[in-house]
């Protein structure tokens, strides 16, 4: 929520408004006084880092009331306010509403009893609302993720992997409680991301005889087992385990915000003004939401609608209708959970023999996607091979057969447990291409980062001459990178990211209490600047350096100027980031060298150069369910396509065509499978990146958060920015949740 309130404050002033802070949700807007301040660039400082939220929260019984709304009017027009922001659930939003719907009678009344005039009434003649979910919930239909659900994620995952270590020295089974109210969300995204036994949400509640098959399920099991919500005496009484509950509780609201949840709040933050610079009279109240990577605004009235509806399937035992209304990524992750966790290998096996190999640099995630792939084929009847050491030990015969225990609890683990190298298939082509067909290998999945995208693309240029290579393969980005061309999210990415922004917001708390310190920071991610430009936003950063946006020794200048008049401010400190390949000659050393000679008798400069920490660590939930959607997809397409190409007779399989190779990438909401031919012209070969990247877009936001002049933004996806506006408050954090 902070994040959000930082970045509606500083466009807001960026764009010449006058910004108010309404301390305590509505219950300060009815309150009016001391609770209605102004806001400014400063007071907004050192919040990213901060949970819960600044300005407080509470619910208010006051504003149900019509006399209540009054008052909450009288405060406005007071203050000439009349465009309102709004970060709270449902509930919130559509108290919201409610007040623009009615502004119109309130003034009326509020002239007639003399407490405004129609001066004033005049002045304030209309209302404009915007609205930003901010629920760890993850119930409001309409956006992918609500402020908040992310780093609630974290929080549960956290206490997740504590408690695994203990059930498993134990052996003990585990039930835990998290929170959610009407919404199965968080729930069921932990299931998948710690490979839950069982998971109990209210969208689609357990069948007939559940007893029966959950005490099956953990009869099978030989090692320690962590289940979701109910039935602590199904489970200790039937089958006399040593069982233990958990209940999560408010921990799950709590601590530092996770870096995804920064940049959304950030992003929704800077559209929700943009929304309130176009809005006019006739305009409806739109709430600010994400699509896939995609800020957008949608009429607020028709999702809560929608949202209410959700509500009312489940009460009416339509469940299937709930969790379609839910949107496609829960029915995705419901899905895949119910494979993974539901079904087991069948008695009958395929003929059909699949290998998993990782490739290029460790990322964390990469374990997590081998673990769904091997199960997800294993219950399709496949046999799972996995190869040790990338295209190595798939060239020198470090092939074995790969069970379902084998990859039990890998969801949890970083770096990858298969061993990974960098070397493409190169000259051992043929050696390759010998053992495919010595371990009958009928199709390939390849995880890793650029290097296993060059590496697919080797191997489709070799079927000419090597037929064993005629196999559908697929690539799964992961790298910390985030740099395959075909995907706009790899996997690991986000764990270094988090990573990253952890680091920087221990390096400006000291930065805050030595005063006048600028450091210096290099990521990784080689030539693409991924990770600088999000750990930017994601930290506050004053600039990011990168080599997609070339610059220049007048552009350091202009950089070198901004921190000295920053530290004529409140806020003397200053963080500068740099990815690793940004400029060959303006090194991470040349930069600390430059700030630090041009910042003489103004601040200092330390340097940090992060390194291979970005590589390693417990994979974020994130990571984890991208992993395991990616892995369990990777199998469903390469068995359809197997089962297309089988030639009858016995003759064994033909995959001739070029689209039996493919990248599986993330592409704005959709799981999407695209030729590694097709994805050549959007490739720069030489720099290891795609001559697109969707996240570009997003640098005028960390320049404008910084303070910087004349910033243009391309909002062609969302709105336009245009001109000056009237004043805007932002009453936030309307509801506990």
């Amino acid at each position: 929520m902070n994040a959000a309130v930082r970045a509606t404050v500083r466009v807001g002033i960026y764009t010449g408004a006058k910004v108010y802070f309404v301390h305590e949700g509505y219950q300060g807007l009815v309150d009016g006084g001391d609770n209605i301040k102004p806001a400014t660039w400063e007071s907004v400082s050192m919040m990213l880092q901060l949970g819960g939220t600044v300005i407080g929260s509470a619910r208010c019984m006051d504003f149900k009331e019509k006399w209540g709304r009054l008052k909450a009017a009288c405060n406005l027009v007071k203050l000439g306010i009349t465009n309102l922001c709004v970060i709270g659930g449902d509930g919130s939003l559509t108290g919201a509403n409610q007040f623009r719907t009615e502004w119109s009678e309130l003034l009326a009344d509020l002239t007639k009893q003399g407490k405004i005039t129609a001066e004033e009434a005049k002045r304030s003649s209309h209302l404009n609302i915007v609205g930003m979910v901010g629920s760890i919930d993850n119930d409001f239909c309409g956006t992918d993720m609500t402020i908040g659900t992310d780093s609630a994620l974290h929080r549960i995952i956290e206490v997740v992997d504590a408690i695994t270590t203990t059930a498993q020295s134990h052996q003990r089974t585990f039930i835990l409680e998290v929170m959610g109210r009407h919404c199965g969300y968080l729930a069921l995204v932990t299931a998948l991301a710690c490979g839950a036994d069982w998971v109990f949400i209210p969208e689609m509640p357990p069948e007939d005889n559940w007893e029966e098959h959950l005490c099956k399920r953990l009869i099978a099991r030989t090692d320690a087992v962590i289940s979701l919500c109910h039935s602590v005496q199904l489970v200790s009484k039937k089958l006399g385990f040593d069982t233990r509950s958990t209940i999560l509780g408010h921990v799950q609201r709590g601590g530092t915000p996770s870096a995804f949840d920064r940049i959304l709040g950030s992003r929704m933050g800077v559209e929700a003004v943009m929304a309130l610079l176009e809005a006019t009279p006739e305009t409806p109240a739109c709430v600010v939401s994400l699509s896939g990577n995609i800020a957008i605004r949608l009429p607020l009235m028709e999702c809560v609608q929608v949202t209410k509806d959700v509500t009312v399937a489940m009460a009416e035992g339509r469940f299937q209708d709930a969790v379609n209304l839910r949107g496609k990524s829960f029915q995705n992750n419901w899905n895949t959970y119910k494979m993974l966790a539901h079904l087991s290998p069948p008695e009958v096996k395929s003929n059909i023999n699949i290998a998993i190999v990782n490739v290029g640099a460790p990322c964390a995630g990469m374990n997590a996607a081998v673990r769904s792939a091997v199960r997800t084929g294993l219950i399709q009847g496949h046999q799972m091979l996995a190869v040790h050491d990338g295209f190595d030990g798939l060239s020198n015969g470090q092939i074995q057969p790969i069970t379902w225990a084998e990859v039990g609890g890998w969801t949890g683990k970083g770096g990858s447990n298969l061993g990974t190298k960098r070397q493409l298939p190169g000259k051992n082509i043929e050696q390759i291409s010998l053992n495919i067909a010595k371990f009958n290998i009928h199709s390939l999945i390849i995880i890793g980062g650029f290097e296993a995208y060059l590496g697919g693309l080797e191997l489709v240029t070799a079927r000419e001459k090597y037929e064993e290579l005629c196999i559908p393969m697929v690539i799964i980005p992961a790298t910390v990178s985030n740099n395959v061309p075909g995907s706009d999210f790899s996997i690991g990415a986000d764990t270094a990211l988090n990573t990253i922004t952890t680091t920087c917001d221990r390096i400006k708390q000291s930065a805050a209490g030595t005063k006048r310190r600028v450091f210096i920071i290099e990521t990784m991610g080689g030539y693409c600047g991924y990770l600088a430009t999000m750990a930017g936003l994601s930290s506050g950063a004053d600039a990011a350096y990168i080599y997609e946006e070339p610059f220049h020794i007048r552009d350091l200048e202009l950089n070198v100027e901004h921190l000295i008049e920053k530290m004529k401010t409140s806020v003397k400190r200053g963080l500068i980031l740099r990815n690793s390949n940004a400029n060959d000659n303006y090194t991470t050393q040349f930069l600390f060298n430059l700030y630090s000679e041009e910042g003489k008798g103004t601040f200092d400069c330390r340097m940090n150069i992060l390194g291979h920490m970005q590589q390693g660590g417990t994979p974020t939930p994130f990571d984890r369910n991208f992993g395991t959607k990616m892995g369990a997809k990777s199998v469903l397409w390469l068995t359809d396509k197997l089962k297309e190409c089988y030639r009858h007779g016995g003759k064994g399989f033909v995959v001739p065509s070029s689209h039996s190779a493919c990248v599986l990438g993330m592409k704005r909401r959709s799981l999407i499978f695209q030729p590694l031919a097709s994805l050549k012209e959007d490739t720069d070969f030489e720099h290891r990146i795609p001559k697109t990247e969707w996240w570009l877009k997003l640098r005028p936001i960390l320049k404008i958060l910084a303070r910087y002049e004349a910033v243009e933004i391309d909002t062609s996806e969302a709105a336009t920015m245009e001109g000056s506006m009237e004043n805007i408050v932002f009453p936030l954090n309307l509801e506990e949740r």
